[in-house]
């Protein structure tokens, strides 16, 4: 008979007090997963939400480039199975540095890339790499999980509040009185989850700043504050908006740039875990160390694969236009039907598309934000995530919505039950 090991863990339930360390008790799961959670028991026991939630790609809807996955398959049949480098293969740091010369005009020498499965080990990496414990981290909020990020790093976290009007995004004004602390700074544009990006006098100003405060510690050998830019989204830009990057607008920016990056949002491809970090050499080396002992890099297949079609700009061209097109008509669709609910009286406000795969949107129905998620979740059959699940204050009202994974009948459907709900939760 098998050893019933399901009795030996209830023999030793205090076991889950006393064991683990300090730092894994304080740890929090994510805000976002939890409410994706929910959502799937009601889809498991038959209701119809349009499920706006979590920030990834149903291949009912996006598929990845068909020359990316033919590449793969070929890297499979070749035997392309084995350990890659820590830092990446060569062929795809290459694909990286090309990439940036042609499109964001920066020319970084061999070096300077270190490969990750994902964004999440580069940005893992950098903090661990660059900030002590006790060290202070300026991030905005809201934000995609960096106050994790502090935590596992027992850094001191300083969440500066972004507002509305300048777009969620910070300006130098939010940053100057902590900068003479702060460790590193963390930018996201454009931006998950308000779906907006930065402006170009916005992120000069902030770089400005920077080189100014770097300036000042070199006269006294205090270690410089560091930029971690996140811009997985930036092929991901609608309208009139337009990408802007700190050494693109302050070339001295380089010495203290860690750009982050991954094909995951931007070729629906979040699962085969491709991103990299652009960093100054002197970082690579030590991140390369990290990310080694992590083992936290993607697949010789998938590295080889996305090398071999980075840069093949016909094709991936011809991809990236329909892949925008159809996000850009999702937006649309809802930002255009909240218009359209606010200019009728209800109680609604949306924020224009300006990129990535996220509206933010305002209800002001005089509820919490987690009621207001839970009624429209549970009276609308709309699942939602609230700013507070990004660290912003309680009682804003802003939620996100992530069109990855809907269609243009659930965006419609979705806006119908939510005119109804907004109607009578006003009467």
């Amino acid at each position: 008979m098998p050893i019933n090991v399901q009795e030996i863990f209830d023999s030793s339930e205090d076991l889950a007090e006393r064991t683990p360390s300090l730092l894994a008790k304080g740890l929090e799961g994510s805000a976002i997963l939890k409410i994706a959670g929910e959502v799937r028991g009601l889809i498991a026991d038959g209701r119809k939400i349009s499920n706006f939630t979590v920030g990834d790609f149903s291949p009912e809807q996006f598929r990845i480039p068909e020359v990316l996955k033919d590449r793969i398959q070929s890297a499979l049949d070749n035997g392309q199975t084995n350990y890659p480098p820590a830092i990446g293969i060569p062929e795809i740091r290459e694909a990286v540095r090309e990439l940036y010369r042609k499109e964001l005009d920066l020319d970084y020498p061999e070096g300077c890339v270190q490969v990750g499965s994902g964004a999440r080990p580069p940005i893992f990496s950098a903090f661990a790499c660059l900030v002590s414990p006790g060290e202070t981290v300026l991030y905005q909020v809201p934000s995609w999980n960096i106050r994790y990020y502090v935590h596992l790093n027992q850094a001191k976290g300083v969440a500066l509040i972004a507002q509305a009007e300048n777009g969620f995004m910070l300006t130098a004004e939010d940053i100057l009185p902590h900068l003479s602390e702060a460790r590193m700074l963390v930018i996201n544009t454009p931006q998950n989850p308000s779906g907006t990006v930065i402006g170009e006098s916005a992120l000069r100003d902030i770089c400005t700043a920077i080189v100014q405060e770097n300036n000042r510690r070199s006269e006294t050998g205090q270690p410089p504050l560091m930029l971690m830019y996140d811009q997985v989204y930036w092929q991901l830009t609608f309208g009139d908006s337009e990408h802007h990057h700190p050494v693109g607008l302050v070339p001295e920016m380089a010495p203290y740039t860690i750009y982050v990056d991954a094909v995951s949002k931007c070729w629906a491809a979040t699962g085969l875990r491709m991103g990299w970090a652009v960093v100054p050499p002197w970082v690579r080396d030590k991140m390369k160390a990290y990310v080694g002992h992590m083992g936290a890099w993607p697949s010789r297949t998938v590295q080889l694969a996305t090398a071999q079609v980075l840069n093949d700009t016909e094709t991936i061209g011809a991809y990236m236009t329909e892949f925008k097109d159809a996000l850009q008509a999702r937006l649309e669709r809802l930002y255009q039907g909240f218009c359209a609910m606010e200019a009728d009286g209800l109680p609604v406000h949306a924020i224009a598309p300006q990129g990535a795969i996220y509206l933010t949107v305002q209800f002001k129905v005089g509820r919490s934000d987690e009621e207001t998620r839970s009624e429209l979740l549970h009276q609308a059959e709309t699942a939602v995530v609230p700013f507070t699940a990004f660290g912003y204050p309680e009682g804003s009202g802003w939620v996100r919505y992530s069109v990855g994974a809907v269609g243009l009948d659930d965006i419609d459907a979705s806006l119908a039950k939510t005119r109804a709900w907004l109607e009578s939760a006003t009467q």
